[in-house]
């Protein structure tokens, strides 16, 4: 049916198959990626909560807290998928 692309395709279900095929194959890089990224957002938001920018505060704020909750919840997915030793 797919053919080239059965292997990826029998271990991505449910929500999984909405991470593209590239990253699912480094997915603990593109996780761990995320939650740095969503660190450094944080810090932006911390410099513009400086200055008295709430709106661009909540909006690097809300930006970090999305990062940071999709690199976790990609980090349990390579972690219950990791071979079993």
């Amino acid at each position: 049916m797919n053919g080239k692309y059965d292997s990826t395709d029998s271990t991505r279900t449910g929500l999984r198959r909405i991470i593209p095929r590239w990253e699912y194959r480094h997915l603990r890089v593109i996780a761990n990626l995320r939650i740095g990224i969503s660190g450094l957002l944080a810090i932006f938001g911390i410099l513009t909560l400086a200055y008295g920018a709430y709106g661009w505060t909540a909006f690097w704020w809300a930006l970090a807290a999305a990062h940071g909750s999709l690199g976790y919840w990609e980090l349990t997915i390579a972690r219950s998928t990791a071979p079993r030793t």
